[in-house]
C-alpha cells in the first residue's frame, strides 16, 4: 500500500513546493519577517486572554529557537509566547514530530505554522459567538464569602408598638400614579451603590445560555446537593429548613406563652392552607411531618402547574383538599380574582369551625425571563394577594409564610409594614435551601393579632383597584405613605439593613457563578458534607425518593395486624336476650351505638384502593364500590349505611361509611388505646380525610356513641317515617347529628373496661371510680391495665337486634313476649347503675 501511494505523495509534495515558490514562501526556513509576524501574532493572542485564566505574570514553558530543545523564559507582561498555553508533554511530542517555532509541520515544512487555538466556545452558543460584557472581569471578590454552615439564625423585626391601622387612617393611603417599569432609582430602602451593583451583576447573565448558567450555579452553590431528598421537589426542603430554623412554629405551633396551639388531648387537627403552591412540595413536607394529624386546603392555578397529589410519595395526599375559589373544584385558582379569595376564605372557615387555619404557606412565582430585574414590580399583585389570603384564612394567633423577591419599592415595603402591624413578630429570611444568587426571600409572620379585619378589607380594596388598572398606564404605587414607614425608625432601619445584607450576599453569589462559568474546573468541595449536616440537623432522613410499593390486601392486613389470624375477625357478637342481659350488670363499663347493617372491616391501601372483608362466607377481600379515598395503611371496623334525607317522593338516599371502631390509622396502630380514645381519634381522622368540596364522594362518619346508662337518649331520636319502597307504611328511623336518618337494625353494646376491673359510682364524692374485683383496690384515675383493647371490645360486644316483635317505639305493634322490650332493658340498666361493689 505504501509503495502504491508513494508516486501520488511525491507528486503532491512537488505541487505544494511549486505553489509555495509562486507565493514567495520559503518552506525550509523562517525569515526575519516571518519571525516578526509570528511574534506579533503571539502578542495579540496573549493580550486577548482575560479573566481568571490570564497568567501573564507567571513563569511558564515556551518553545526555544534551537530545534527540539526547551527552556524557561521570564515572560514580560503582554509578550508571553502563544505556545505557552500548552504543557511540556505536548511540546515534546510536537518537537519529536519535527515542529520548529515559525515553521510548518511536515517533512518539507509545508504544513500550517500556527498552532490550532483551543476552543473558546461555551455551552451551545453559536460557534465563535462572544457575549458582550460576560468575558470581562467583575470587580467583586467572591472568595471571602462566609464558610458554608448548616446553622442559621432567625432575625426578627423589632416588636411593633404601633396600633393596627384602622379604616379611617388608611382611607387616603392608597396612591395611584403612572405605571413604573424600572427599579434603578428605588433607593429609599437600599443604598444606590448596592442596588446598581446587584442589577449590574444580574444583567451580566442576560445573554448567557441557560444550561451554562445552571451548570455553574450547581457547582458554585455549597447547598446545591440537598435538593428534594425523598420529597416531590426542592420546595419541600425549603419548608423543612425554615420550619427547623423557626423552632417548628409551623408543624408544632405555639402561642406567645409557649403553649401548643393544637391540643392533642382534645384530638385537634393541625389545619393549614397552601396557596400558589403547585405541585405541592410545601404541603407534602407538612403532611410528612404531621402524618394524618393535619388537614390541608390548597388553591393554585389550574393547568400544568396544578397540585400533583399523585406524586406525594412521602405523605398521604388524601389529607389535602384542593379548592380553586369560585366554582370549587371547577374553579380556575387565580388568586388575583377577589371572588376566588372570598370563596376560598368561606370554604376554609366552614371546615375549621369558623376559626381558620393555624398557618398559611404561599410560594407563588412566575417566569420573568428576560426581565429578572423587574421581578419585584411584575409580581407586586401576586405578593399582595397571597398576603391578603393569609390575613383572610389564618386564625387569631396563627402564622404566615410567603415568598417575596426584591423589596426595594415602597409598594412592597408597605405590604411588609402592614404585616409588621398585624402580627406579633415578623422576619425576612433567606434559608440556605434558597439559592444565594436569586432574589428570593421569605417573610415569616408569627402570631396574628385580633382586630385586623380593616387591614384585610383595605388590601382587598387595593387588589380590586389593581384589577381595574391592569390594562392602563396607571398603577397603585403606594399602600402605605413613605412618611408613615420612615416614621417607624425600628422598622425602617431593619428594612434597610435586611435589604443591604441580602444584596451583598446576592452580588457575591452572582460573581461566583460568573467565575464558575469562566473556569469549568472550579467546584465546591463540601457539597456532600453540607448536605449530610443539614439533613441531620433538620431531622430529615437521607433517603432516596421511591414510589410507595403496592401490596395485596391480604398481605397488608397481616402486616398491619402483626400476623393476626383473619378468621378471628369473623367472630359474631353475642345476641342480647333475657339470659345474656346479666352480662351488662356493670352498666358503667359499657358504651352503645345504633347499628344499621352488618359490621365489616375496611382496609385502605391509598387513594381509592379500598377493600372490605365480610367474614368466612366470602373469605376474601373485595374492592369497595363506593367512591371514597383513604390514606394507605388504614384498617377500620365499619358499617355501610343507606342514609336518607327527607320523606316521600323527595327523599334522597346515599351510601355512607359509618365507623364503629378503628385499628390502624395511616400506619398508626391504635388498638391498645381506650375505646373512648379510639372513637375520638376516629372523629379526628374523619375530619382529616373528608372532602366537603366533593359531593360525588360517599361521606365517612363516626357512629354516635352513648354511655349505656344514657340509653334513653337514643329512643328520643327514634321516630316512624315514610321510606321509599316501603309500601307506604311508616318505618322506624334513627336521625343522626346531621339531620340524615336511616333504618336501625339494632344496638351494639361494647364493653370498654378490662377484667378484673369495673367502674362504679361513689355516692359520697358523686364521682365514678375504678374497682379491682380481685385485689379490692379502687382509684379515681384510670389504671392502664383496666383499658380494654380492641380485641376485648370486639369479642365481648353484644347486639340487641330490633327485628320484628321488638318494641322500642310507642308507635310500633305489640311486643313479642319472648324478646326484650325497651322497657325491660331500660329498667334493668336503671336498677344496676347505682350498685356499689
Amino acid at each position: 500500500m505504501k509503495r502504491r501511494l508513494e508516486p501520488e505523495y511525491n507528486a503532491l509534495q512537488k505541487k505544494q513546493k511549486k505553489r509555495a515558490e509562486e507565493l514567495g514562501l520559503n518552506l525550509s526556513s523562517t525569515s526575519d519577517d516571518e519571525t516578526s509576524l509570528s511574534n506579533r501574532a503571539t502578542q495579540e493572542s496573549s493580550t486577548s486572554s482575560s479573566g481568571s485564566d490570564s497568567e501573564s505574570n507567571e513563569r511558564r514553558p515556551v518553545f526555544g529557537s534551537c530545534g527540539n530543545e526547551f527552556k524557561q523564559e521570564s515572560l514580560v507582561e503582554g509578550t508571553s509566547s502563544r505556545y505557552s498555553m500548552y504543557n511540556s508533554v505536548s511540546q515534546k511530542l510536537m518537537a519529536k514530530m519535527g515542529f520548529r517555532e515559525g515553521e510548518g509541520l511536515g517533512k518539507y515544512g509545508q504544513g500550517r505554522k500556527d498552532i490550532v487555538e483551543t476552543s473558546n466556545q461555551k455551552g451551545s452558543r453559536g460557534l465563535g459567538l462572544t457575549l458582550k460584557g460576560f468575558d470581562g472581569e467583575l470587580s467583586i471578590d467572591w472568595r471571602d464569602e462566609p464558610e458554608p454552615s448548616a446553622y442559621e439564625q432567625a432575625d426578627w423585626f423589632p416588636e411593633c408598638t404601633t396600633e393596627i391601622p384602622d379604616a379611617q387612617e388608611m382611607k387616603d393611603w392608597m396612591t395611584v400614579g403612572k405605571r413604573k417599569m424600572m427599579i434603578e432609582d428605588e433607593t429609599e430602602f437600599c443604598s444606590e451603590d448596592l442596588l446598581h451593583s446587584v442589577l449590574q451583576c444580574k444583567s451580566v447573565f442576560d445573554e448567557l445560555e441557560g444550561e451554562e448558567m445552571r451548570r455553574a450555579r450547581t457547582r458554585s452553590n455549597p447547598y446545591e446537593m440537598i435538593r428534594g431528598v425523598f420529597f416531590l421537589n426542592r420546595a419541600a426542603m425549603k419548608m423543612g429548613n425554615i420550619d427547623f430554623v423557626f423552632d417548628y412554629m409551623f408543624t408544632s405551633p405555639k402561642d406567645s406563652h409557649g403553649k401548643p396551639l393544637v391540643k392533642e388531648r382534645d384530638a385537634e387537627l393541625l389545619y393549614f392552607a397552601d396557596v400558589c403552591a403547585g405541585p405541592g412540595g410545601f404541603s407534602e413536607y407538612v403532611l410528612w411531618r404531621r402524618k394524618w394529624h393535619a388537614k390541608g386546603f390548597g388553591m393554585t392555578l389550574k393547568g400544568p402547574n396544578d397540585f400533583k397529589l399523585e406524586d406525594f410519595y412521602a405523605a398521604s395526599s388524601e389529607l389535602f383538599e384542593p379548592y380553586y375559589g369560585e366554582g370549587g373544584i371547577d374553579g380556575d385558582g387565580d388568586i388575583t380574582r377577589p371572588e376566588n379569595i372570598t370563596a376560598f376564605r368561606n370554604f376554609v372557615l366552614d371546615n375549621t369551625d369558623r376559626k381558620g387555619v393555624h398557618f398559611l404557606m404561599a410560594d407563588g412565582g412566575f417566569s420573568v425571563e428576560g426581565q429578572e430585574n423587574l421581578q419585584e414590580v411584575l409580581s407586586k399583585q401576586l405578593l399582595l394577594c397571597q398576603l391578603l389570603t393569609g390575613l383572610s384564612v389564618a386564625r387569631t394567633g396563627g402564622h404566615l409564610i410567603c415568598k417575596t423577591f426584591d423589596l426595594f419599592t415602597p409598594f412592597s415595603v408597605g405590604l411588609i409594614y402592614l404585616l409588621y402591624c398585624c402580627f406579633e413578630r415578623v422576619s425576612l429570611f433567606k434559608p440556605v435551601t434558597s439559592r444565594p444568587a436569586n432574589s428570593e426571600r421569605y417573610v415569616i409572620c408569627k402570631g396574628l393579632k385580633s382586630g385586623i379585619d380593616e387591614v384585610r378589607d383595605y388590601l382587598f380594596m387595593v387588589n380590586m383597584k389593581l384589577n381595574q388598572l391592569r390594562n392602563s398606564d396607571l398603577d397603585v404605587n403606594l399602600v402605605v405613605p413613605l412618611e408613615v414607614i420612615k416614621g417607624d425608625h425600628d422598622f425602617f432601619d431593619y428594612m434597610i439593613r435586611s435589604n443591604e445584607k441580602h444584596c451583598s450576599i446576592q452580588i457575591k453569589a452572582l460573581a461566583k457563578i460568573h467565575a464558575f462559568v469562566q473556569d469549568t474546573t472550579l467546584s465546591e468541595p463540601r457539597q456532600a458534607e453540607i448536605r449530610k449536616e443539614c439533613l441531620r440537623l433538620w431531622g430529615i432522613p437521607d433517603q432516596a425518593r421511591v414510589a410507595p410499593s403496592s401490596s395485596d390486601p391480604k398481605s397488608k392486613f397481616f402486616e398491619l395486624t402483626q400476623g393476626t389470624d383473619i378468621d378471628i375477625f369473623s367472630y359474631k357478637p353475642t345476641l342480647l336476650n333475657s339470659k345474656s342481659l346479666e352480662k351488662i350488670r356493670n352498666v358503667l363499663d359499657y358504651r352503645c351505638m345504633v347499628s344499621a347493617s352488618e359490621q365489616k372491616f375496611l382496609l385502605g391501601l391509598g387513594k381509592s384502593h379500598i377493600y372490605t372483608w365480610e367474614g368466612r362466607q366470602s373469605d376474601r377481600w373485595t374492592k369497595l364500590e363506593l367512591k371514597i379515598e383513604l390514606p394507605r395503611d388504614t384498617l377500620l371496623s365499619v358499617e355501610i349505611v343507606h342514609e336518607l334525607k327527607g320523606e316521600g317522593k323527595a327523599q334522597r338516599k346515599i351510601s355512607a361509611i359509618h365507623i364503629l371502631d378503628v385499628l390502624v390509622l395511616n400506619g398508626h396502630d391504635v388498638r391498645d388505646q381506650h375505646f373512648n380514645q379510639r372513637i375520638q381519634l376516629a372523629e379526628k381522622f374523619v375530619k382529616a380525610v373528608c372532602k366537603p368540596s366533593r359531593p360525588d364522594m360517599s361521606p365517612i362518619r363516626v357512629k354516635e356513641v352513648y354511655r349505656l346508662e344514657e340509653m334513653e337518649k337514643i329512643f328520643l331520636r327514634l321516630e316512624m317515617k315514610l321510606i321509599k319502597s316501603s309500601g307506604g307504611n311508616p318505618r322506624l328511623s334513627y336521625t343522626g347529628r346531621d339531620d340524615r336518618h336511616f333504618v336501625p337494625a339494632g344496638l351494639y353494646i361494647v364493653r370498654t373496661v378490662n377484667d378484673p376491673w369495673m367502674m362504679a359510682y361513689s355516692r359520697n364524692s358523686k364521682m365514678k371510680f375504678f374497682y379491682n374485683k380481685t385485689t379490692k383496690n379502687s382509684t379515681y384515675e384510670i389504671p392502664p391495665e383496666s383499658i380494654a383493647p380492641f380485641h376485648i371490645c370486639y369479642y365481648s360486644r353484644l347486639f340487641w337486634e330490633w327485628g320484628e316483635g321488638v318494641k322500642v317505639h310507642d308507635s310500633q305493634k305489640l311486643q313479642d313476649p319472648e324478646k326484650l322490650s325497651k322497657e325491660e332493658v331500660v329498667a334493668f340498666i336503671q336498677g344496676h347503675i347505682s350498685l356499689n361493689p
